[in-house]
This record gives structure tokens, sequence and C-alpha cells, in this order.
């Protein structure tokens, strides 16, 4: 059996689910939502294994026993239930990510080994350390210390620490006065890479390359700005794309959405890897089977 854990509408969890449904692959629907009515029962045997089931109200009975992959997506408890609920909600979901971790069968992907995103700068030195170029990076609540990496590098972008999505802006003259708020909190300044983003999905051995064409800073938003975005599917280099899945392999992940920056000299660059792509974005806009082989990759 494999179960889907997350909140339906949600547009990963939706193509995966309906890839399954088209493989006539057997599958379970955990819905977040229905916490409240969810008794999760769980357990360590003698072994050190998870044991026990989790029990839907005039829903699905799942055994851990007959689990052989799940699907992670989870959204945080308070954005699925009513305040009342809150307290079960949590419970249920703090054992459900203890299971993801601790449990025997594939998963996609796995609490601890998604961890290392939460927290930027360690996520790009585990970057670097697995042989990709990374730009020059400073966090700081030193606003003299921003101004004089902004100095030394003369185009410098800024974003957030923490692995909470924030827009990517390059800084410019009208930021030269609010240096100062840097003082309130800690702030991720990197110099700026030219070049053309290329968004790679690894899922298992499998890579799927988007090349992303835009005039803005930050091509998920370009919108705002009122500029246009072009997604096209491209084939990386042979060397760049099994460095792709050494390097989620190496980070304990299953399916990874690289962030890579192709610059005009050839080069390659690296931002970030997310644990859990947002992958129909790009599937939409190119038709990589990305959420088939996701499903391909949980039914073994």
């Amino acid at each position: 059996m494999i179960v889907l854990w997350g909140v339906p509408g949600d547009g990963p969890l939706d193509a995966v689910r309906a890839a399954l449904v088209a493989g006539r692959v057997d599958h379970v629907l955990l819905d977040q939502r229905l916490s409240p009515t969810t008794t999760v029962c769980l357990d360590i045997d003698d072994a050190g294994g998870v044991v026990g089931d989790i029990r839907v109200d005039a829903g699905p009975h799942v055994r851990c026993a007959d689990v052989a992959a799940l699907y992670a997506r989870p959204f945080a408890s308070r954005e699925t239930c009513a305040p009342a609920d809150l307290a079960r909600a949590m419970s249920n979901d703090r054992q459900l990510l203890a299971w993801a971790d601790a449990g025997d069968m594939r998963v996609v992907n796995r609490p601890a080994a998604m961890a290392a995103n939460n927290t930027k700068p360690y996520h790009l030195a585990e970057i670097s350390a697995l042989g990709f170029a990374v730009p020059p990076t400073l966090v700081t609540t030193d606003p003299r210390a921003a101004r004089s990496f902004w100095d030394d590098h003369g185009a410098v972008i800024y974003k957030s620490v923490s692995g909470v999505r924030s827009i990517v802006s390059r800084l410019d003259d009208t930021h030269r006065g609010r240096l100062a708020a840097v003082a309130h909190a800690p702030t991720q300044f990197q110099a700026y890479v030219a070049g053309d983003d290329v968004r790679v999905h690894v899922v298992g051995t499998e890579v799927f390359a988007t090349e992303i064409r835009t005039e803005a800073d930050d091509y998920r938003y370009a919108s705002r700005v009122g500029a246009g975005v072009h997604l096209a599917e491209i084939e990386l280099p042979a060397d760049i794309a099994t460095r792709c899945v050494e390097m989620v392999r190496c980070m304990g992940l299953l399916v990874g959405g690289i962030d890579l920056r192709r610059t005009p000299d050839g080069d390659w660059c690296c931002f970030e890897v997310n644990p859990s792509p947002a992958f129909t974005f790009y599937e939409e806009a190119t038709g990589q089977p990305i959420a088939a082989a996701v499903a391909d990759l949980l039914a073994g």
C-alpha cells in the first residue's frame, strides 16, 4: 500500500495521486483536514520498528505493516483545522512525522533529511561540500558588513535565511537608506550570478531539467514586476545530471528540486535543493512526466 499524506488541492499531491489512479496502484489518502476524526496509535517494537495503525472515522484504516511507501506533503497543523481541534491535530502530525522518519517504508522525503533546508547557510555549505559552486554569501545583522559586501560585489541580492519562502530581490539605490534595518533580523546577501535559471527535478535516478528565462530577479514572482517568463525542457550535460542525482542521494532524499544557474561562460552555480518541490508548475509548462515518475518511485 502507498500512503499519501497532506491536503487535497495541493498540486503535487493531487498530481501524484492522479498518476497512481491512472496506474491502478493501491493507495490511501490521509487527509490532514480530517485530523479531528483521525486516531493515530503508533509505537516502537523491540526491533526498533514502528508498529500500530491510523484510523479515520468513516475513512481509511492504515496498518503500518501494510505500508510500502509514503508521500508526505503535510501543511502546518494550524492551517488544516479549527482552533478547537489544534491540539489533536498537532499530536497526530507529530506522530506521523516520527513515523515518516523511522518507519520501514520508502518515504518521499524523510523529515530528518529535509531539515537541512530550514537553515540556508548550512544548506549552502552542504551543497558546496558536494561539489557544486555556490555564490559568495553573507549572513549578517551588521549594516556596515552588508554595505561592505555590496561594495565588494557590485550586484547583490538578498533573501531569507530560513526555510520560509521569500522573494529574491536585487539591491538598488533605494535600499541604501534601509540597510540599517538589517540590525533587527539576520539577512542573507549573495553576489548576483548572471545567467539563466535551470530547475532540475531529480526523482530517484531520473532527471527533468527546465530552463527559465525572465527579466525578473525572481521568476516565481515575475508577474509582480510585469515581466514575462518562458519555461522550456532542456537536456543537462551528462556530468551535471550525474552530479545532481548524486547530490540528492547524498542528502538522503529520493526527490529534490535543484535551483541552478548557467552562466554566460557555461559554468554552473547551485542556489538550493528543495526537498519538497512544487513540481507541477514546471510539469504543466513543459509536459515533463514528473508526477508519473514520483508515482513510479513510490510503487517501487
